[in-house]
């Protein structure tokens, strides 16, 4: 009855809600720092927006999404046809290996690297080939190497979740020198606005190639994760299949409002940016001080290691409020996830983390 394909995924496990953690532990007070969340909440332009929609919830949404294809056109200098607007980054990878990915097809990931491309893959049938680096990012010489006659696409996550590590534009361009033509690269820039790095490349600037797709997201620095707004930018018949495949009102009425209006609001942006880095610094400051070794991010967490299971120190953290990301579940048994918060939460997470590592420490 069920499709073979099916039986070999695991279904994907989202960090724990916060109020799933207050019914199951009796605590009123959690915070959440384990799903990448803008901690300053929503673009309150985006929450007006959506309010006054709210009358409006009686009417099919723009099954095209024009006016927030417009508006993004604009402000990333391309052509309306060169986007798809999904609901969130996960629909438009799910859209693409739709659209694209056959059973005999390889597709290549890091490792480790965002689940989702790992699922959309084996949901076609396709084969996910995994490529482990040196470090813990994107090795994408490696990655090169890796590409087969079979050889559909390559998924780069930049920055690097769950590490926050990038490729430069360098790197990047090497590789899809050495690419050939007929494999689908895909550029995922969610934290594509949280970054620093004076040689991390903008993805959409290569669309022109005909192969690369980049996407980008509203639930990260925007704040709209609630909403599910995400998108592509691509050559217009890259566009053009993918959106044979997706459902007219994938995107409700509420969420493009909110993301329209969000996209004007760059004080909001700007200020989630400056409490971001101020926040890495925050914590970086701590896990030095703790002994702790992390990876320097250019995205909005950071990826530290302890000498304890991950599993163990997530369950602690949880029991005093605090939800991380345990990162077992990409293979790093002894390694945890935190979302930059405010500078009350980072302090409150980090006072905790010491209380655990403190009690591991008097249990072994």
């Amino acid at each position: 009855m069920i499709r073979r394909t099916i039986l070999g995924i695991t279904p994907y496990v989202p960090g724990k809600p916060i109020e799933e953690v207050q019914r199951e532990l009796g605590i009123d007070d959690v915070i959440k720092l384990a799903s990448n969340e803008n901690p300053l909440g929503p673009s309150p332009q985006g929450v007006e927006a959506a309010k006054k929609l709210l009358q409006e919830a009686h009417l099919y949404p723009d099954g095209g999404a024009v006016l927030l294809k417009e508006a993004l056109a604009a402000k990333l200098g391309v052509e309306p046809e060169e986007l798809i607007v999904g609901n969130g980054c996960d629909e438009v990878i799910k859209l693409l290996a739709e659209a694209f990915f056959q059973p005999e097809d390889e597709v290549i990931v890091a490792d480790p690297t965002f689940g989702e491309y790992a699922y959309a893959t084996q949901l076609m049938g396709a084969r996910l080939v995994k490529v482990k680096g040196e470090g813990l990012g994107h090795d994408l010489e490696k990655m090169a190497d890796a590409v087969t006659e079979r050889t559909k696409a390559v998924f780069i996550c930049n920055p690097n979740n769950p590490t926050g590590t990038v490729n430069s534009r360098r790197e990047l361009e090497n590789f899809l020198r050495r690419v050939p033509e007929r494999v689908l690269v895909i550029v995922d820039q969610a934290y594509f606005e949280y970054v620093d790095d004076p040689a991390y490349p903008n993805g959409i600037d290569y669309r022109n190639d005909g192969r690369v797709l980049t996407l980008r997201t509203f639930s990260k620095i925007y704040g709209l994760a609630g909403f599910r707004v995400g998108y592509g930018v691509g050559s217009k018949e890259l566009i053009e299949y993918i959106n044979r495949v997706r459902e007219p009102f994938n995107v409700n009425r509420l969420a493009q409002g909110a993301a329209l209006a969000a996209l004007a609001d760059g004080e909001h942006l700007q200020r989630s940016r400056e409490v971001n880095r101020e926040g890495r610094k925050q914590l970086y400051r701590a896990f030095d001080d703790l002994g702790l070794a992390y990876l320097p991010s250019e995205a909005n967490f950071i990826l530290f290691a302890t000498s304890y299971p991950a599993r163990d120190v997530f369950q602690a953290l949880l029991r005093r409020g605090v939800i991380v990301r345990s990162a077992d579940i990409f293979g790093l048994p002894n390694h945890i996830r935190v979302t930059v918060g405010t500078r009350e939460q980072n302090q409150r997470f980090i006072r905790s983390l010491q209380e655990v590592l403190a009690e591991l420490q008097t249990e072994q």
